[in-house]
């Protein structure tokens, strides 16, 4: 798809004007040739009001993909060393849904070494099929290994949608097969939907969350997407499991790798925000860092942890790790305190599927009170010293 120029009907004349016409400079006339530059939005003006015949546009050929063909919806087991991430369940239960409609298979693929618990733990929650590929040589994460294991899986399986937790693996892992297989993927989705044709419509916030796009791959297969933590709700484990286990025999070939990891080292265990069971999170309301005291001070007193918005790791007050929102954690407490925070779309996607939001923010017209189930008009600093004392029964 692109813009095709007949370089015969190019003169002095109609190169001019075309370089006249384009409202973002990006075509060019030299020595008698027309070019056109990658300043271009493709808006098509050359096209549509330049001079007849110079300028083109011409479509690729949509090569249609056979859907009958690929059958299954398949989630990527995100294992670190025998411990499956909590996402891949969620992605199981999504799934199901998901093959509910079309009448389809859920399986779970998973790649790694000594994998019986993990095996166990996935049929335990309801999938058809576990495909293994299980080697010492996969006992680490090594992209290259990982991939090659993760293609044959798609040639040989050949599943219509594939739904891969974002995590630092999944995001890592998804765009290089989805790559190797001229597919799309679309990051970070907050909803999944499925058509009767087997379509994935695949739903994430856009242009800094004023938007959220519906994105269809009607001509490709398979669909590839992720999906971040604490979006979707796990499954109820099933009693008895009647999923089939396919182990699958590696091939030396898929070992190779131009990776070699010499040493592994265990990272510091760090605030994860997203598994916390209360939450009392501060934004701009937050005059100084002096006062992040009594916030702390009512976490503390509700065995939660503090969070913030944006604004608050923007002014240096906070480590991302805190954040919540679309460009920060998406978490999911039993419940959460906001304090002087405005809840614009950019936070509360990342925290409305709370069991309980309270609000607390001086302007009663604040969009958080649109998402809350409890709003408190007020100043923090008058409301939280109230809470402090309610909650020490003084």
């Amino acid at each position: 798809m692109g813009l095709v120029i007949n370089q015969k009907l190019v003169n002095d004349e109609t190169g001019k004007q075309l370089v006249e016409l384009c409202p973002f400079n990006a075509i060019s006339y030299e020595n008698g040739k027309l070019d056109i530059g990658v300043g271009c939005k493709l808006c098509k003006m050359c096209v549509r009001k330049g001079p007849q015949g110079v300028v083109t546009f011409q479509e690729d050929e949509i090569v249609k993909v056979n859907k009958d063909e690929w059958n299954g919806i398949c989630v990527y087991a995100d294992s670190d060393h025998g411990v499956l991430h909590k996402v891949t369940f969620e992605l199981i239960g999504k799934a199901k849904e998901l093959a509910s409609v079309i009448n389809h298979p859920v399986y779970a693929l998973l790649i790694g070494n000594n994998c019986d618990e993990d095996i166990k733990e996935l049929l335990s929650y309801g999938v058809d099929k576990v495909f293994v590929y299980e080697h010492e040589e996969l006992r680490d994460f090594d992209i290259e290994k990982y991939a090659n294991c993760f293609s044959d899986f798609i040639e040989t399986v050949k599943p219509s949608s594939i739904l891969v937790g974002a995590t630092n693996v999944g995001r890592c892992l998804a765009p290089r097969v989805a790559a190797r297989f001229h597919t799309g993927l679309t990051a970070d989705c907050t909803r999944l939907e499925m058509k009767e044709n087997t379509d994935l419509v695949q739903i994430r916030p856009a242009f800094g969350g004023n938007i959220m796009a519906q994105i269809v791959n009607p001509n490709r297969r398979p669909q590839f997407c992720t999906v971040r933590y604490k979006i979707f709700n796990s499954p109820e484990k099933v009693e008895e499991p009647k999923g089939e286990v396919v182990r699958v025999e590696i091939k030396q070939e898929w070992l190779k790798s131009n990776t070699e990891i010499l040493k592994i080292e265990e990272k510091p265990r760090e605030l994860d925000i997203s598994e916390a069971d209360v939450i009392v999170a501060v934004g701009r309301g937050l005059k100084s860092v002096d006062d992040l005291a009594m916030v702390n001070e009512l976490a503390e007193l509700l065995g939660g942890v503090v969070a913030c918005s944006r604004p608050m790791v923007e002014a240096g007050i906070f480590d991302a790790k805190h954040q919540i929102g679309l460009s920060g954690k998406t978490v999911k407490p039993k419940l959460i305190i906001t304090l002087g925070i405005s809840g614009a779309i950019q936070f509360t996607a990342g925290m409305n599927g709370s069991d309980c939001i309270i609000a607390v923010n001086s302007d009663p017209e604040a969009q958080i009170f649109d998402v809350c189930n409890y709003g408190i008009v007020g100043d923090m600093y008058e409301v939280i010293p109230q809470l402090i004392k309610q909650i020490k029964g003084e």
